[in-house]
């Protein structure tokens, strides 16, 4: 009996030896890159650090907060909710702003957005002040990913899109690990406490937006524009939302719009699950204090930023679903050691391991992403499918928190037993269910991985997104398979990308793709 098409699609695709070494060489591939394209990345790297630095300075400061508001956890979680919430908002804004007028000057606003708000947010003095603000904050955190990964990506080499995908989704725990050592050694010493962690994240924000600012636009983005405005095909800012929003997800790609925002629920719940309540559970599940709280939580962004890039990198030989699949799986191989021991060494190297596999999964994400989505709306379609993802699982921290309510252990606190919320026990129960859902939703999904989109049409231009790439990508990986090689626009042999631009195919709608 044959097996499912989706099964047997897991399998690693049979490449010449030379493709093998251009995907496995991690050396060559940093060496390929121009240095326009190292500081492109970049900008993006930081800017979603930013976003993630932003973010979790709620979650690494929720018993302050407590007690600042004077409000249960519960409440204080709520304003994580109200983040991810709006951040769907966020991404279509932005993502449709930023696929018609470039991705410089929308990703350059967008920074300096959230630098104000994560500055107002220090200066909140109530309850209701900070759930206001935290709100505000999600509109401009929701277009930050959708942008950063265009930015960052759209310009690479096909070879390494696997690996600096990677490296670009760990930006997120770097914004992470950069928060928990301010937490760690600014905000104790501080007199303004808490506020001192979110008014240095505003400098910082407002810096990338600077860095990113005195870079060019989008080579990809200028090119397309002019060779559009010279066919006569650019579309009004109206005409592109309506096309977007009717006919690209609501028509054409409606159920790829549905796949992608499961997928990215089910992603969004394992990292949120897996680290909002972190710093809270190591406190009060286990009696550390805040420092070694904080510590554990550098740890585990440690292994988050190892597991992204090795994931990213074998993603580019292994297939992403397959590689997504073997991450998600180590993770339901270290939950016991995540949250059943009671010394720091083994929970630490729990929280390390965990991260490994979670952020290894999402290492992928940003490249997959990229590649599932119609090539004419790489920042929009991304970013409403991550952030809207993300609208779904806004409430993973509340889930946990009042599941913390019922579900108590006992500790021994100053001699005395002390009985706590039991949020191992609550986190190791959800992060096992969603890792499962994670894998099928994997197994069912699909793949586009080395697709060259750089050569379809861009929102800007009329028909962007009705093109159908799975020619242009079977022809592609058709010239891997005969061994020849071209140059591609960003620098680097790209597999008969020449030979695939000089072929007529026969279909006009094609040829306009690799117009």
């Amino acid at each position: 009996m044959a097996l499912p098409a989706f099964i047997t699609s897991l399998a690693p695709p049979k490449r010449s030896q030379a493709d093998k070494d251009a995907a496995l060489n991690p050396i060559q591939l940093l060496m390929s890159l121009t240095t326009m394209q190292y500081l492109l990345f970049l900008s993006g790297f930081l800017a979603w650090s930013m976003d993630a630095y932003d973010f979790f300075s709620v979650s690494l400061t929720v018993p302050l907060l407590v007690t600042q508001f004077n409000r249960s956890t519960h409440d204080i979680t709520t304003a994580i909710t109200l983040t991810l919430l709006f951040r769907s908002v966020g991404a279509v804004i932005f993502g449709v702003i930023s696929d018609r007028y470039g991705r410089k000057w929308p990703l350059v606003a967008n920074l300096i957005l959230i630098a104000i708000l994560e500055l107002g947010s220090g200066f909140v003095n109530t309850y209701h002040q900070f759930l206001a603000v935290r709100s505000l904050f999600g509109l401009g955190m929701g277009g930050i990913w959708g942008q950063a990964a265009s930015t960052a990506l759209e310009n690479m080499p096909v070879e390494a899109r696997g690996l600096f995908s990677g490296i670009l989704q760990e930006g997120y725990a770097f914004g992470y690990l950069i928060a928990a050592v301010v937490d760690l050694k600014l905000v104790p010493k501080n007199p303004h406490s808490w506020r001192s962690l979110f008014w240095l994240g505003s400098g910082l924000s407002l810096a990338t937006a600077l860095f990113r600012a005195v870079l060019p636009e989008s080579e990809l983005f200028l090119r397309a524009r002019e060779e559009a405005r010279a066919r006569g095909q650019l579309m009004s800012q109206k005409e592109k939302t309506k096309h977007f929003l009717h006919e690209v997800m609501l028509k054409k790609h409606w159920l790829l719009c549905i796949y992608a925002v499961l997928l990215m629920t089910g992603f969004n719940f394992l990292s949120h699950g897996s680290q909002d309540l972190y710093p809270t559970f190591m406190k009060t599940s286990k009696g550390f204090s805040a420092y070694d709280a904080t510590v554990a939580t550098i740890i585990g962004n440690c292994g988050a930023i190892a597991g992204g890039i090795l994931a990213g990198w074998l993603s580019q030989r292994l297939g992403r679903r397959l590689t997504i699949i073997i991450f998600t799986l180590s993770i339901g191989a270290f939950i016991p050691l995540w949250i059943l021991p009671t010394k720091f060494g083994a929970l630490s190297a729990g929280a390390f391991f965990i991260q490994v596999g979670v952020q290894g999964a999402w290492g992928v994400i940003p490249i997959h992403l990229n590649e599932l989505s119609p090539p004419g709306f790489r920042s929009t379609f991304p970013g409403v499918a991550y952030q809207l993802g993300n609208m779904v699982s806004s409430a993973a921290s509340q889930i946990e928190a009042t599941a913390g309510d019922h579900i108590k252990t006992t500790i021994i606190e100053g001699g005395k037993a002390t009985v706590v919320p039991d949020y191992g026990k609550v986190q190791g129960i959800l992060i096992g269910v969603v890792a499962a859902f994670v894998i099928l939703m994997t197994v069912i999904g699909t793949e586009n991985r080395a697709r060259h989109f750089e050569k379809a049409k861009l929102a800007i231009e009329a028909d962007a997104g009705e093109s159908d790439m799975d020619e242009v990508f079977d022809k592609a990986e058709h010239g891997r398979a005969s061994g020849a090689t071209g140059r591609s626009p960003t620098g680097i042999n790209n597999e008969k990308s020449d030979a695939i631009m000089t072929e007529d195919i026969g279909d006009s709608n094609e040829k306009a793709v690799i117009e």
